[in-house]
């Protein structure tokens, strides 16, 4: 029998691997040409599975399957209906006096594409640089009396990375309830990962989709981006910043990175410590409870301070949320907008949005580093540049060192921060966190950060790329045919 079975595979060998290439391909581009929701992508992945039957359809079975599903992620972020029915009812009833009218529809946008209502009585205060914001991580873990939860991207293994977790520790040490959170990529950026350290001192730690050879490789493209700490439900730190000494001046001196993070107290911290509650019960299986975890801030007790939403977006039911407020933004916007990105890839519509809003009469400023430390996003940048110029966008150049804000307002009035670039990355592959925030003081701090950058940055012009030489322009171009990958 199996001399048999070796002589029709000796005799029928390339009939059987045509038959099998055939069946993978045709059966790989109806599964993209029916799931993906962008043409461009499906027109794509079509286009290589046709091309290179076999390896395309591995490929697309690791790259181009969406497998983190509505069930297991996006239905577990459903508070019980007690607790859901208490934030409601801080939710704000009409807009504070202060605002132009033409700003007001966002609220309205908001409502109807988030899980999170826009919440009256929260505050918030802008950080910029790893000494201050590390400094009040440590201060916030130090203080805690009940609970601390940290979420991060990249949590290094290196001088800061051991403060952090040493605080950690120390709060564990004196009862304190602490998880920790790194998505399972980011915490291989270093090693040994700090997640050793932490868990052979007894703290809870949590590998958000890890990721190895076999099933769970499926996951790889699909990271959590979130940055946030939240101590005793009533205090919280979020932004873009990642835990790592290249962003504090002691250790990389005049070459220091440069993010912005931002302090927020109030209820709002009721809806972070409700992201990171799910995102840990998806990661763990453990139920973080609403009478250890959250403050229950009481709605009568909350009037003052700004308008803030927390706005969840990833590749489940919330994909796409991010650029669909910045697509309503940049639709109501009437003077001036503002955007700092260290990976500034709009997608066809969003680049569209921008180059429409300049048309119309509004300032758009796009600040990016001149410097970037991922040479292949810039190198996609640069490529894009010529369609922003033309539409009349104002992009700029940050000299110095590398500067990985995510920063935007617009007419001086709205702000969205957190941890999404303007990317495919971040609009479709990554699990992100931002906040929607309606204050004059914030946007004004922001709008002078960026107007500090736009001072001593350079200009880029149609001219100066048009100066660039040939295989230069090729080579970006290649590279940004990748830029959904990036």
């Amino acid at each position: 029998m199996i001399d048999e079975i070796h002589r029709i595979l000796a005799e029928y060998w390339p009939h059987i691997v045509l038959t099998l290439s055939l069946v993978a391909s045709v059966s790989t581009a109806i599964h993209a040409a029916m799931t993906k929701q962008d043409v461009r992508a499906a027109i794509g992945w079509v286009a290589v599975v046709i091309f290179s039957p076999l390896l395309g359809a591995t490929f697309y079975l690791f790259a181009g399957i969406n497998r983190v599903r509505l069930q297991r992620v996006s239905e577990q972020r459903k508070l019980a209906e007690q607790e859901r029915d208490r934030l409601q009812r801080m939710q704000i009833s009409q807009m504070p006096p202060g605002f132009d009218e033409h700003i007001k529809p966002l609220r309205r946008l908001g409502d109807r594409i988030n899980d999170h209502v826009l919440l009256q009585g929260s505050d918030i205060k802008l950080i910029v640089g790893g000494d201050q914001t590390y400094a009040a991580m440590i201060e916030a873990i130090e203080s805690a009396e009940h609970t601390v939860a940290l979420q991060s991207y990249i949590f290094d293994h290196d001088g800061i990375g051991m403060r952090v977790a040493q605080a950690l520790i120390d709060a564990k040490a004196r009862g304190v309830s602490v998880r920790v959170l790194i998505d399972a990529i980011g915490a291989k950026y270093s090693h040994p990962p700090i997640t050793r350290m932490l868990t052979e001192a007894g703290v809870s730690v949590g590998l958000f989709l890890p990721t190895a050879i076999g099933l769970r490789l499926v996951y790889a493209n699909m990271r959590s981006h979130r940055k946030l700490l939240v101590v005793d439900g009533s205090r919280a730190l979020t932004g873009g910043m990642n835990i790592r000494e290249a962003f504090m001046r002691e250790f990389a001196g005049d070459s220091v990175a440069v993010d912005t993070h931002f302090s927020v107290t109030g209820p709002i911290c009721d809806h972070l410590m409700d992201s990171f509650a799910h995102d840990w019960e998806f990661t763990t299986g453990e139920r973080l409870e609403s009478d250890t975890w959250f403050a229950n801030f009481d709605a009568g007790q909350t009037t003052q301070g700004v308008p803030m939403r927390v706005v969840l977006s990833g590749p489940d039911r919330a994909v796409g949320r991010n650029q669909s407020m910045l697509l309503g933004a940049l639709s109501v916007a009437r003077h001036h907008v503002r955007i700092q990105s260290p990976y500034f890839l709009p997608e066809p519509v969003l680049l569209g949005a921008l180059v429409t809003a300049a048309r119309l009469g509004v300032r758009v400023d796009v600040v990016i580093p001149a410097n970037n430390n991922l040479k292949l996003v810039s190198a996609a940048m640069e490529a894009q540049l010529e369609q922003l110029l033309q539409g009349g966008v104002n992009v700029w150049r940050a000299q110095g060192a590398f500067d990985h804000s995510k920063l935007m307002t617009v007419d001086d009035q709205w702000c969205y921060v957190g941890s999404s670039n303007v990317d495919p990355r971040s609009q479709r592959l990554n699990f992100e966190l931002d906040l929607e925030v309606y204050d004059r003081v914030l946007a004004e701090q922001i709008a002078q950060t960026i107007d500090h950058k736009i001072e001593h940055g350079k200009r880029a012009t149609l001219a100066e790329l048009a100066n660039r030489p040939f295989w230069l322009r090729l080579r970006n171009r290649f590279v940004w045919l990748a830029s959904p990958l990036l």
